[in-house]
């Protein structure tokens, strides 16, 4: 599995501000060789492992955490998943991925976009948005979101504005 590379707030002045949307909580992972399929690129599922592992990271950095999330008895549940794969991630490269929330005032559900780039020419390979819905997790039902979600998980107002104009997924 890739080893991921410190997370970071892509910072305003990055010359290579080529995000689709703005102000992406960021991770960096080295692609694995295991991640390697027989066509010699990251085999496709890999991408839903890396927005798992980034989504998490970027819930932590909003208080999120998984033991937060344990001690409330909620969690937010993937049931949608739409991917556009553009250029395949390959051995040895570094990929970013940068994430979203994009619901104003997350109830039930919320969604979230990712974008995979390669680090090093900033191209982007895939574009991904998953929608989530709020779960008790002791009973698996499907419940309103607690305020803490609704707080961390609701969209930036310059992200909502620039999502008319962003590529769409």
């Amino acid at each position: 599995m890739s080893a991921p590379l410190p997370s970071r707030a892509a910072p305003v002045d990055d010359p290579r501000m080529d995000w689709d949307l703005p102000h992406p909580h960021v991770v960096r992972f080295a692609v694995d060789d295991a991640e390697i399929d027989e066509y010699r690129h990251v085999n496709n599922a890999v991408y839903l492992t890396w927005c798992e592992r980034v989504a998490w990271d970027h819930s932590t950095a909003l208080g999120l955490g998984k033991a937060h999330c344990l001690s409330l008895d909620r969690g937010m549940a993937n049931v949608r998943a739409t991917i556009a794969w553009l250029r395949p991630a390959l051995p040895g490269d570094v990929v970013e991925m940068g994430t979203w929330m994009l619901t104003p005032a997350p109830r039930v559900r919320a969604l979230r976009r990712f974008q995979v780039r390669r680090a090093s020419d900033a191209t982007t390979l895939a574009r991904i948005e998953i929608e989530y819905v709020c779960l008790e997790l002791s009973t698996g039902r499907a419940v309103r979101a607690p305020r803490e979600f609704t707080a961390a998980y609701a969209a930036r107002a310059d992200v909502l504005a620039a999502l008319a104009g962003a590529p769409v997924v």
